[in-house]
């Protein structure tokens, strides 16, 4: 008899220490359990006490209760419950962090307060994580808890390429709920480029009739053998493929899509309730075959057919580029118009990336824009065609975002440089007190192979989550003065090789939970093996929310 009681003893006291485990990614900037305390129980009797200015946060945790675990729990505004409640609140909290909340727990309420909405919403994602991660988990308990939190930098983005393949609303918003439960707040949506435009433009029809819309698809990785028609040859002289035996093959399947305005705005608004802000990119002056396609007019060659471009790789940095003429800046001024009408970001992102000044070499009106302006090489051209596009921004009251090209030949006044070949963009925009996004392809690139030896066909570049983890956006060349203008730090997912959501999931996690960690915690806790601890539990939530990730890790985490 004793030998039972002490085993039932022995397993209800295993049962609370599992029950009294947090782990939290991001990991929170001071957390401390009470295990003396039992935990909270929440069953379809609880109640959330919190204002009608709080409705996104408590329509949130509602949906993710009943989805996940089947219960109900209602709302009351002005209920005197000090019981069973979980309380969240608009409070003036002590401290100049913004976006600061507190997360408290005990037996009788779960209380969560901060001075903004916002706040509240990242203090519902951390009380996500408290949960259960079994549907089968009844009553659902949350340990005693006190969470003080707030974020280290203020953007915190993560990009996604549907230019090179499409993904549906449905996936889009998808993505954004894993932004949200992350603690992310910008979504750097790439909406055209090269291979696909992907938004209604109503002025300008055939960018979805026509640019939408390619021919084929590349076969595996470029270059590629076993193709005896070798395309691009109108390459100019000048231009050196390598390796000189290259190939493509394509697949010669009509392929693309578009966002009607309506679901843009939909999008917009889906987001907007999790609290990230959409910044839209409309690339320029360069991976514009998309446009040339629809309008060659606006090309350095205007008699020339252009196609919407069905390769990626090296071969594309040489695909012509938009003719820097008043034509052209009021067709982008246009276009960009209708874009700021779209989207209430105060910034938007007009790429200036990996533009061939071979075109505008070539070409006798551009040699005269050239002229005409004074400008005495084509980086002094790419700075002109950026400065001009930002000006029209500027006077709509919008920031312009460019990729690290756009310091050539002089950085416009106001932009803000999102650095991806490397840091020295970021570095020299902070030198020169410009805000900086760094997003450096090495680190940062989740379309990388994450393994040595990947599952599935990758870019051929290596971006594994240690990494990802051990990454520091902040340079450590910048004084104390200029690293104010990091503005923090940004993971891309390019879809060369991404053709559904699986894919895209797969090469999502778990390094959007190591980036999330990099921006929102402070420095001084990171600490590899914990994450790596605290990642077992996040990959049981995964399963329970059907998000697909590689199983390998499992392993290297052990």
């Amino acid at each position: 008899m004793k030998k039972i009681i002490f085993l039932f003893l022995s397993i209800a006291f295993c049962l609370n220490l599992s029950a009294q485990e947090v782990n939290i990614i991001p990991q929170p900037v001071k957390l401390e359990i009470n295990p003396k305390t039992s935990p909270f129980k929440i069953d379809n009797r609880t109640q959330i006490i919190a204002p009608d200015s709080l409705i996104n946060s408590i329509s949130y945790l509602q949906d993710y209760l009943s989805k996940y675990y089947g219960i109900t729990i209602t709302r009351d505004s002005t209920s005197n419950k000090v019981s069973n409640i979980i309380k969240l609140g608009i409070s003036n909290v002590k401290t100049t962090k913004p976006d600061y909340y507190e997360l408290t727990s005990d037996n009788k309420q779960i209380q969560i307060l901060s001075s903004s909405s916002k706040g509240i919403f990242y203090g519902i994602q951390t009380l996500i994580q408290l949960l259960p991660y079994s549907r089968k988990a009844f009553p659902v308990q949350v340990p005693s808890v006190n969470i003080t939190d707030y974020p280290r930098f203020d953007y915190r983005g993560m990009h996604l390429d549907v230019s090179r393949h499409f993904f549906d609303v449905a996936f889009v918003k998808q993505y954004i709920d894993y932004l949200a439960l992350h603690k992310m707040n910008y979504f750097h949506w790439h909406l055209t480029d090269d291979h696909g435009w992907r938004i209604e433009i109503k002025k300008y029809p055939k960018l979805a009739e026509i640019g939408a819309w390619r021919n084929g698809s590349i076969i595996g990785l470029w270059p590629g053998k076993g193709n005896e028609n070798i395309k691009y040859q109108i390459l100019p002289k000048e231009i050196k493929i390598t390796p000189k035996d290259a190939v493509i093959k394509t697949d010669g399947i009509r392929y693309g899509g578009f966002y009607t305005q309506e679901q843009i705005k939909d999008v917009i608004n889906y987001a907007s309730k999790k609290y990230i802000t959409i910044i839209p990119e409309i690339e320029m002056p360069a991976h514009s075959m998309a446009i040339l396609a629809a309008y060659p007019e606006l090309g350095t060659e205007p008699d020339k057919k252009y196609e919407v471009a069905e390769t990626w790789g090296m071969m594309n940095k040489y695909n012509n580029v938009l003719q820097p003429s008043e034509k052209t800046f009021q067709f982008l001024e246009d276009i960009l118009t209708e874009v700021m009408n779209l989207f209430p970001s105060q910034y938007i992102h007009i790429g200036g990336d990996e533009g061939s000044k071979v075109w505008w070499r070539k070409s006798e009106v551009s040699q005269q824009i050239m002229k005409a302006n004074g400008l005495k090489d084509e980086s002094e051209l790419q700075s002109y065609f950026i400065r001009r596009m930002e000006k029209f921004v500027n006077s709509k009251g919008k920031t312009i975002i460019g990729w690290n090209e756009i310091l050539q030949g002089g950085l416009a006044p106001n932009a803000v440089v999102m650095s991806w070949q490397g840091e020295k963009g970021g570095i020299d925009a902070a030198k020169l007190q410009h805000k900086a996004i760094m997003t450096p392809e090495i680190k940062m690139y989740f379309n990388h192979a994450q393994f040595v030896k990947e599952d599935s066909l990758t870019a051929n570049k290596f971006s594994p989550l240690i990494d990802v983890y051990n990454y520091e956006p902040v340079p450590a060349e910048l004084t104390p003065e200029q690293a104010k203008y990091i503005w923090g730090a940004q993971g891309c997912l390019w879809s060369e090789y991404i053709t559904n959501p699986a894919k895209a999931e797969y090469m999502l996690f778990p390094r959007l939970d190591a980036l999330s960690e990099i921006l929102w915690s402070p420095k001084e806790k990171r600490n590899y093996p914990d994450f790596l601890k605290r990642l077992k539990t996040q990959f049981k939530r995964y399963d329970l929310m059907g998000i697909t990730y590689s199983k390998r890790y499992l392993i290297t985490s052990e």
